[in-house]
């Protein structure tokens, strides 16, 4: 019997196909995919996976839409340990094509709006507010505030116009240094979160306090042979959003989402290689955690 949800993700979920390939195809060029999988994925599917993988269990709200494909994107997660509760749409289902070529690194082309779940939807909103951390990537103000009744709330630069919109403390908001549509400078959320987290790459990347303090953090050396990149991103969100909630402080915090973003690239795919409780045992002797 999984572990009570103690974490939520509150995000976007896609149907994808992953297919790999010596190169991505140029202009007219017609490439032979080696393997090809279909499962659910998107940023919120993914961080809802890792953390259920580190928890036991997973609470994901989210919006589906209403074809054929939206009707297998919940059980294939829910057979990862998400708890999944889905508002449907009267539109199709968000769908992505990705690339995965032989130097580990992901293309993707989407498919349809990203959708997330609304205040308003029937959804178990109440439950949030015994909840310890919940990880936001997608949905619209109201969902974001019920979001913040968690005693920590991480949240992606993705979802900047509703977090302009809601006007909610932010704990931790996860940016990127180096993708165009990632970016955060200071005054595009209002109030200005506790923390910005940059990610960049191999580099690791930086930490900007309230005040405008700023720190470097590195991230650690992949472990052995590299997958691929797709989902370490979120998968590093996630690991952050269970260290806090854990209980953990915002350095440390980032240090377990570096460990699962170089233990998630090891695999295949979005789930082929992500951390587990088992492994936390090899961050805290890696990092010298006490606890």
């Amino acid at each position: 019997m999984n572990a009570p949800a103690k974490f939520a993700v509150v995000g976007h979920a896609e149907w994808a196909e992953f297919v790999s390939v010596e190169h991505v195809p140029k202009p007219g060029e017609i490439v032979h995919a080696e393997e090809v999988a279909r499962q659910a994925a998107g940023g919120g599917a993914v961080a809802a996976v890792q953390i259920a993988r580190l928890n036991g269990s997973c609470l994901f709200l989210t919006a589906l839409g209403d074809d054929e494909i939206a009707d297998v994107v919940a059980p294939s997660l829910e057979a990862r340990g998400v708890e999944v509760h889905a508002a449907r749409r009267a539109s199709p289902q968000r769908r992505a094509f990705v690339h995965l070529d032989s130097d580990g690194e992901r293309t993707i082309t989407t498919v349809g709006d990203r959708q997330g779940a609304r205040g308003g939807d029937d959804l178990p909103w109440r439950r949030f507010a015994g909840l310890e951390a919940v990880y936001f990537t997608a949905g619209d103000a109201d969902a974001l505030r019920a979001a913040r009744r968690a005693r920590k709330l991480v949240a992606s630069v993705r979802a900047r116009e509703t977090l302009y919109r809601a006007g909610v403390r932010i704990d931790v908001l996860v940016s990127s240094a180096n993708d165009l549509g990632e970016q955060y400078s200071r005054g595009d959320v209002d109030p200005v979160p506790d923390w910005v987290v940059r990610t960049d790459g191999a580099l690791g990347g930086s930490l900007e306090a309230a005040d405008g303090t700023l720190t470097r953090w590195r991230s650690i050396p992949v472990p052995g042979p590299f997958g691929d990149s797709y989902g370490a991103g979120d998968t590093f969100a996630a690991g952050l959003t269970y260290g806090l909630g854990m209980g953990y402080e915002v350095a440390d915090a980032i240090s377990l989402g570096a460990f699962c973003g170089a233990t998630a690239v090891l695999g295949k795919g979005p789930y082929g290689s992500q951390a587990s409780a088992g492994d936390l045992a090899g961050w805290r002797d890696l990092y010298g955690i006490g606890r």
